[in-house]
C-alpha cells in the first residue's frame, strides 16, 4: 500500500501494485469506514473506495491526522471476508442483491462473438457469477460489479470483453451491461459504450430511501433470469 496525499485533508491509499487491487481496496475502506462510524476517527468524513485506491477524506481545514489512522490500520489488521476471497465465509456474513433480468439485450450476439461463446453460454456464465461490488461511480447509484470468487470455467472469456467500439448516446434505466471485466445495472436513463445482457426493473437509486442506493461498496450481487 503506497500513501499519496490529497491536499491538506485527504489522503489517497493505492493498491495497484497488489495481485487484487480491488479486493485490497475494498477490504481496507471497509475496515476504515466501521472505524469512522464507530468514532475512532472522529475527524474523518467520507472513505471511498475506486478501482485500485481508497480515498480518505477529512474535515476541511483540520488536516488528516496520520498517526490516528496509521493506529486505526494496525488495531483492525485482520482481513474481512472480502479480503480472504473465502466463499463459505463470505456467503455467510451477507447475502447477495438478487437482481431479475430479463435476458434480450441487443449485444448478446456481438458479446458470444467477442467472447467466443454462444448466447446460451453467455447468459449462463453472467447469471451463474457471483458478483461483488467493488466501487461505486459514473453516476448515482452505479455499480461497478466484479467477480467476487472463481466461476464457471467460461468467466475469463466473458471478462475479456471490452468496451464497446463506439458509446450509445443513451442506455435505457435497468440495463444490464458488461465490458471490461465489469458487470453493471444502469440506474437511469444516460450515455454508455458498455455491452448490453439485458433488462432489469430494479430501481437502484431513490432519493427519498434511506440509504438511496441499493447497491453499495462490498454488497454482494447475483443475477437471475426472469
Amino acid at each position: 500500500m503506497r500513501e499519496l496525499p490529497a491536499g491538506r485533508d485527504a489522503l489517497l491509499l493505492d493498491f495497484s501494485d497488489e495481485d487484487t487491487p480491488w479486493r485490497s481496496a475494498l477490504d481496507v475502506a471497509s475496515r476504515l469506514r466501521a472505524a469512522m462510524t464507530g468514532g475512532e476517527l472522529p475527524t474523518v468524513t467520507d472513505v471511498v473506495p475506486a478501482e485500485t485506491t481508497v480515498l480518505v477524506q477529512a474535515v476541511p481545514g483540520r488536516g488528516l491526522d496520520h498517526l490516528g489512522l496509521h493506529r486505526t490500520l494496525r488495531r483492525t489488521s485482520t482481513p474481512s471476508p472480502i479480503a480472504a476471497g473465502d466463499p463459505d465465509t463470505a456467503s455467510a456474513s451477507d447475502e447477495p442483491v438478487v437482481i431479475g433480468v430479463r435476458y434480450d439485450g441487443p449485444d448478446l450476439d456481438a458479446v458470444a462473438d467477442l467472447a467466443g461463446l454462444d448466447v446460451d453460454e453467455v447468459i449462463a456464465t453472467h447469471r451463474e457469477t457471483i458478483w461483488r461490488v467493488a466501487f461505486m461511480g459514473f453516476a448515482p447509484g452505479f455499480g461497478y460489479l466484479v467477480p467476487d470468487r472463481p466461476g464457471p470455467g467460461r468467466l475469463d472469456a466473458l471478462r475479456s470483453v471490452p468496451r464497446r467500439s463506439e458509446s450509445r448516446t443513451s442506455v435505457p434505466a435497468g440495463a444490464v451491461a458488461v465490458a471490461a471485466g465489469y458487470s453493471a445495472v444502469y440506474p437511469r436513463a444516460s450515455p454508455g459504450g458498455w455491452h448490453l445482457l439485458g433488462r432489469s426493473d430494479i430501481a437502484l437509486w431513490d432519493v427519498d430511501a434511506q440509504p438511496p442506493a441499493v447497491l453499495t461498496p462490498g454488497r454482494l450481487v447475483r443475477f437471475e433470469a426472469t
